[in-house]
């Protein structure tokens, strides 16, 4: 089917995620010595994610237009 009025947006670029090493050794280290408590090897791995977590800036989250918004938009392209 051809809409000749229907844009398409690009793909935006990857966010970038913090805490994401930390996190990364801490699976490692659980996969490493089955230390799923963070007890043992793996609280220092623990600590260092949780200290980043805490100083790490809170995500904010965008507006996202709803479907009843897009159909109202394609139903006018299509009537």
């Amino acid at each position: 089917m051809y809409i000749e009025k229907l844009k398409v947006r690009p793909r935006q670029a990857a966010a970038i995620r913090p805490c994401t090493t930390q996190f990364a050794a801490m699976l490692a280290c659980w996969s490493a010595s089955s230390d799923l408590m963070s007890t043992g090897p793996c609280a220092e791995s623990a600590k260092a994610l949780l200290q980043c977590m805490r100083t790490a800036p809170a995500p904010t989250r965008k507006h996202k237009p709803t479907i009843n918004y897009h159909l109202a938009r394609l139903g006018k392209t299509l009537n």
